[in-house]
């Protein structure tokens, strides 16, 4: 079976085809241009590249959050449509699983940190298992300082990656010093080739991946919504 994954959670976009036990081919793009841009031709390149028609997919798998509200919106809306289409599940896949995904197996604990602004980051804390990723914390929106004090309990290494480490990095090595580890910049950005994967393990396990009950995972409310609600006295 044949998995397309998409990823416009953050400010990368990405693409990819995973199947018979491999990787066959992906796109990362981190330009000035907008998902709605990318996300289209770079689909068509990957199944390309994988020699493959649409009608040989046997699911799609995206990132449902947390992350940009507008990317999330056109990840979800381009696979959404696609399984309608095509006739095939989908299933959306946590962005920080997808991000932690990238340093599966590492030692200690492993600490996605997307940039959530307001002084906020989207974070988990997961141990790599024998069946898989554990969640030692559940995903949510918090200060960084919350969540250094949550893993200044612990005296484990702690391996941090996704877009809020250079915006926090100060902060989490002067309360960490040497237990902070910081990825790579390869393994800091989510990648579509490990949303098709975990998507793929997903619908092994028996994901039903009904498109018309799949909804973006935000954690917290929008700018929108936030300014709505102080107009409004609510």
């Amino acid at each position: 079976m044949y998995i397309l994954g998409i990823d416009t959670a953050t400010r990368v976009a990405g693409a990819a085809v995973a199947g018979e036990g491999r990787l066959v081919s992906e796109r990362f793009i981190h330009n000035r241009k907008t998902h709605s841009q990318n996300i289209i031709p770079m689909i068509r390149q990957v199944m390309d590249d994988a020699g493959l028609k649409p009608e040989d997919l046997g699911g799609i798998a995206v990132t449902g959050g947390p992350g940009s509200f507008t990317g999330l919106r056109i990840g979800m809306a381009v696979a959404k449509t696609m399984g309608q289409v095509l006739g095939i599940p989908v299933v959306g896949v946590s962005t920080l699983k997808a991000l932690a995904w990238n340093v599966y197996r590492a030692s200690g604990l492993i600490c996605p940190v997307l940039d959530a602004r307001r002084n906020e980051v989207y974070t988990c804390i997961y141990r790599s298992g024998f069946k898989g990723l554990e969640e030692m914390i559940n995903p949510a929106a918090m200060g960084i300082e919350q969540l250094l004090d949550e893993l200044s309990l612990n005296g484990e290494d702690v391996i941090f990656l996704g877009d809020g480490v250079p915006v926090y990095k100060d902060a989490i090595v002067g309360r960490l010093g040497s237990r902070a580890l910081l990825a790579t910049i390869i393994n800091s950005f989510p990648r579509a080739g490990a949303v098709a994967e975990l998507g793929m393990v997903e619908l092994q396990q028996g994901q039903t991946g009904d498109y018309t009950f799949l909804q973006p995972i935000y954690l917290r409310k929008s700018e929108a919504e936030i300014t709505w609600e102080k107009k409004h006295g609510q």
